[in-house]
């Protein structure tokens, strides 16, 4: 008859699925978020930006919603019903909102600030020998955001995708379904947009298209969850720029786990290969 696990084993089979929990791709946005408030040095990146954020946010959502939502609505109650047409109909305006405002403000003003955030967290995450691969370093910064010198080459956070803009107007009349239709809708443009958040990551470990395809195949449900969580915290009126910055911030915080999971898989093949070669050796 087996013995009961003693106290030890019995945290070892718990922690397993919390920490697998804890790790899963859809909670990233969400530490993102945590971890900006936490980290004052990132603050400054958000103080440059916060301005013509904030003012340029008002004037898309007040715009459409005084101008697109009501016509919306009565659309909408022709296949929902009065009630559920006013929910969805919030959820497409606010999709519309969310798509002119990331178009205008990522091409016009925050990029550049996106990939310093990403940068950012991955030196205070112990990942600098990565982040020098692209830009110079200054050592004696006295905190990650000011140890960020010029790129070496250019740097993009996400790039431009003519694709994903286009798929993101054909999957708005998803919204048209009833209950179902908004969700899907969210779904399906995070399948796309996941893996964009690891571009930067992409660039610099090198990788070439066939090797970032391969990448994104291994994870994809990982990266639509990531992209889903993504694009809801994007459709949020006046915080959708701060949290494409969190964002960036938990994005960087997966690239910190899936770099310290790479290198202890490449410290453990060096092992297993060194004790090869010592077995080998009979002398």
């Amino acid at each position: 008859m087996p013995e009961p696990p003693n106290g030890r084993a019995k945290s070892r089979i718990w922690s397993r699925p919390a920490s697998a929990l804890s790790q899963a791709s859809w909670l990233f946005p969400w530490k993102g978020i945590y971890y900006f408030l936490a980290h004052p040095f990132l603050w400054p990146l958000l103080r440059a930006r916060l301005i013509p954020s904030v003012l340029l946010s008002i004037f898309v959502f007040t715009s459409l919603f005084v101008w697109t939502y009501l016509p919306q609505v009565a659309f909408l109650a022709l296949f929902h019903g009065r009630r559920l047409a006013f929910v969805n109909g919030a959820f497409l305006v606010l999709g519309e909102g969310a798509a002119i405002v990331a178009l205008l403000f990522e091409a016009f003003f925050v990029d550049e600030t996106l990939v310093d955030v990403f940068d950012a967290v991955l030196i205070n995450e112990g990942n600098v020998d990565l982040v020098a691969t692209s830009r110079l370093i200054y050592s004696d910064g006295s905190n990650p955001v000011k140890q960020l010198g010029k790129p070496k080459t250019s740097a993009v956070y996400s790039p431009f995708s003519l694709r994903q803009i286009v798929e993101f107007i054909i999957f708005l009349p998803l919204n048209l379904v009833p209950v179902a239709g908004t969700p899907i809708f969210l779904i399906l443009t995070g399948y796309r947009a996941g893996p964009l958040h690891h571009w930067r990551y992409f660039k610099l470990l090198g990788l070439k298209k066939v090797e970032r395809r391969l990448f994104v195949r291994q994870r994809r449900l990982k990266y639509t969850w990531f992209g889903t969580v993504a694009l809801l915290l994007q459709l949020v009126p006046i915080l959708s720029m701060f949290f494409l910055l969190t964002t960036a911030a938990g994005s960087a915080l997966w690239v910190a786990r899936l770099e310290k999971m790479r290198k202890r898989h490449d410290n453990a093949t060096q092992n297993d290969q060194s004790e090869e070669a010592y077995a080998d050796d009979p002398v």
